[in-house]
């Protein structure tokens, strides 16, 4: 037999389908700042219908992202989520919205506006919200460029921070995330005729080849490190011995201190050709969400599951970072991928199983809940029931 909240949530899944429709007709590509700004808008109503209060708005280097905070006091819980995608305007046209045979599809549903929806209706079902900040931002897919500030401010000192990004495989939540690190390699060398005279010049394309063997070699597959060079350009025209070039380098690292030491090492790379030039530009990006941030909460919420008479949750580590590493780097304790159970982010089969749906946004509700009534001090704490979010 369900339990009363599963319920609750399975009778709310035709309304939860309608809201996710919402958020997702409405593209919001991350580069796109007026694109972003209208999502926000269509966030914001959703939002407001549900949690019975608007947000607040904050603008950051031109970026839309939202906050609810219920009641007076201190922030226990942070619920975090991100309403931009990678998918470029138009892209309905291709991936039209649609739920059919249980799924759902449409660009941005699993990555992750499906979970931005299951967040609201998580919180809308909690009789009392004071302590819980709902911050849904808006350049994620991006690195947050202008939100990360803004996440890790309100990730300090809170009992915990739930992100509602996708599921991995089968549903499993993610307690593991790599540090991401982003850098480009920039050369310059001296343009000559290639048939000429292509002695005179330097050529930044053998000097690429060098640094881009160099960086290859700064991985560690035993420690799980990845350098992996990516997007490369060097040279004007066929007949020229390049004058520059450059190529980009993604790392992933599963401890602070492997962030450290390839950043070092790219930072200290040298030109091999005489009389070439090198830049090199970056910095680690997102620390890592390490098992140590998420283990209690993951063991909360095997107990939160079971409780609801949900499947055992499983978990899994992933290379890919999120705004949950923010949160982890800052030292609050992380769950993440608590959102939609299905597959296919930024690609064509993305895709949501609707059957998923209650059961996960009870989870999560359930989970806050919980966290909540750890964090208070006495039963006379103020009440947001009236879903009033506070500035």
């Amino acid at each position: 037999m369900d339990h009363a909240l599963v319920t609750r949530m399975r009778d709310l899944l035709p309304a939860m389908l309608d809201d996710i429709g919402e958020l997702v007709v409405r593209e919001s590509p991350s580069a796109d700042l007026d694109a972003v700004a209208a999502s926000a808008d269509v966030v914001a109503r959703v939002g407001e219908k549900l949690l019975g209060a608007a947000p607040e708005r904050i603008v950051l280097d031109g970026r839309s992202h939202l906050r609810w905070a219920f009641g007076a006091g201190p922030s226990t819980v942070l619920v975090l989520g991100h309403h931009d995608t990678v998918w470029p305007l138009g892209s309905l046209a291709t991936h039209p919205f649609s739920v059919v045979d249980g799924v759902l599809r449409g660009p941005g549903c699993f990555d992750m506006k499906a979970g931005v929806v299951m967040a609201m209706h998580a919180i809308a079902a909690l009789p009392d919200r004071s302590g819980v900040t709902l911050l849904i931002t808006g350049d994620e897919e991006i690195g947050s460029p202008s939100s990360r500030e803004l996440i890790e401010d309100e990730a300090r000192g809170r009992a915990a921070a739930l992100v509602l990004e996708a599921s991995a495989d089968g549903g499993a939540l993610k307690t593991e995330r790599k540090g991401v690190s982003l850098y480009q390699v920039r050369v310059k060398g001296r343009a000559a005729h290639a048939g000429l005279e292509p002695e005179r010049g330097v050529n930044a394309t053998v000097e690429l080849a060098h640094q881009v063997l160099a960086v290859n070699g700064l991985a560690d597959p035993a420690l799980g490190t990845t350098v992996t060079p990516t997007v490369m350009s060097s040279g004007t025209t066929g007949n020229t011995v390049p004058a520059a070039g450059e190529f980009s380098v993604d790392v992933r690292a599963a401890v602070v201190d492997e962030q450290l030491r390839v950043d070092a090492a790219l930072h200290a790379l040298a030109p091999v050709l005489p009389e070439a030039g090198l830049e090199v530009i970056g910095t680690p990006n997102r620390p890592p969400l390490m098992a140590s941030a998420s283990s209690a909460l993951f063991e909360r919420a095997l107990a939160v599951a079971a409780g609801l008479g949900l499947p055992p949750l499983t978990r899994v580590a992933v290379g890919g970072g999120s705004d949950g590493n923010f949160t982890a780097g800052v030292g609050t304790p992380t769950l993440d991928g608590l959102g939609a159970v299905g597959g296919g982010a930024h690609a064509a089969h993305e895709h949501v199983l609707v059957a998923e749906l209650p059961g996960r946004a009870a989870l999560v509700s359930a989970l806050v809940a919980e966290l909540l009534a750890g964090g208070r001090s006495d039963s006379t704490n103020p009440t947001a029931a009236d879903g009033a979010g506070r500035p």
